[in-house]
């Protein structure tokens, strides 16, 4: 408890003098600063490499905060809260004035968040201001779930990185845009459109993914990607694996390979790792083994097809996504 209260201490006053701060939540690490204060906000692009076109969701401590960073605050939006939080699910909805332009990539909407990991609950109840906090790595990289995959990016960029074990969640959380009649999903995640829709039955929910101006992030085409080439395939054993990526004459030794099913033997690849067919599991897991993969050098990742399912719409984008 010495170690939290501490670790809290430093990066509430880093973030009280305008600076940012690694920290963990339930989803992945994020790069945290005043959502209030524009100045500090750029710093969040500036350590990233963040284009100034892709918004930044808004963390807060209760729906009493949320409804302080938006215009209106919808009954949907109640229910919704009620359901999943605290929680790996981000609402957008218009924007209150007080939320700087920066944050939400010049538009007219915000997303905003009640985490559940209880180091950034206390850091938000104890700045007591909303964090802007995108992941906290390189843009378009992966996400981190690890201190140390922070620390492998950020580096001397920031000042402080909070360590506080690996994630629970592990991919970002769904996005669910409020701001028509519609229900619509900008980016899924673990709460999936079928858990919504048992929510919201007098609504409908549907996948979509505006074009122009960003409501959320994780809408750009290539997002969430590792160094190395990353493609998403079926195979029947290490022979037809091998038949399809011959084209990319691809050393083995610099292929790694991610299975649930169909498992090849390692000793044909630079390595074979096995995530769990159950999709929560999987999400805890992947991003590591994708930071794990860029660590040995890989040239050349070959992850197995998640299966085409509601519960793994998040995991299947965040794959597409990495693909580019």
């Amino acid at each position: 408890m010495e170690a939290f209260n501490e670790a809290l201490g430093l990066a509430s006053a880093c973030l009280r003098e305008g600076k940012v701060v690694a920290v963990p939540t339930e989803t992945v690490y994020g790069l945290a600063a005043n959502a209030l204060e524009a100045a500090s906000v750029e710093k969040i692009f500036t350590a990233k490499n963040r284009p100034a076109q892709n918004p930044i969701i808004v963390h807060v401590n209760d729906e009493s905060m949320a409804r302080q960073c938006v215009v209106e605050w919808p009954e949907v939006a109640s229910e919704l809260a009620k359901a999943f939080w605290p929680g790996p699910l981000t609402l957008v909805l218009a924007k209150a004035e007080t939320i700087p332009d920066n944050v939400t990539a010049g538009g007219t909407t915000v997303g905003v968040r009640w985490p559940s990991h209880p180091f950034m609950q206390d850091l938000i109840n104890t700045c007591r201001f909303p964090l802007a906090a995108p992941s906290a790595n390189l843009s378009n990289h992966v996400s981190p779930t690890s201190a140390e995959h922070v620390k492998s990016q950020m580096d001397g960029r920031i000042p402080l990185i909070v360590d506080g074990g690996p994630t629970s969640v592990g991919i970002e959380s769904t996005v669910v845009d409020l701001t028509d009649e519609k229900v619509r999903v900008l980016r899924p995640g673990m709460i999936s459109v079928e858990a919504i829709s048992a929510v919201l039955s007098d609504y409908k929910v549907e996948i979509d993914s505006d074009k122009g101006i960003l409501k959320s992030p994780g809408q750009l085409k290539r997002h969430y990607a590792p160094n190395a080439r990353l493609l998403v395939l079926n195979w029947a054993d290490d022979e037809d694996l091998e038949s399809q990526i011959a084209y990319s004459r691809t050393p083995h030794d610099r292929v790694c390979v991610i299975a649930h099913t169909q498992i090849v033997p390692g000793t044909r690849f630079g390595r074979v790792s096995v995530l769990p067919r159950e999709a929560k599991a999987y999400a805890k897991a992947l991003y590591d083994e994708l930071y794990r993969c860029d660590k040995e050098g890989a040239e050349l990742i070959c992850v197995e097809a998640p299966p085409d399912d509601q519960e793994w719409d998040g995991i299947n984008d965040r794959l597409s996504r990495a693909g580019g």
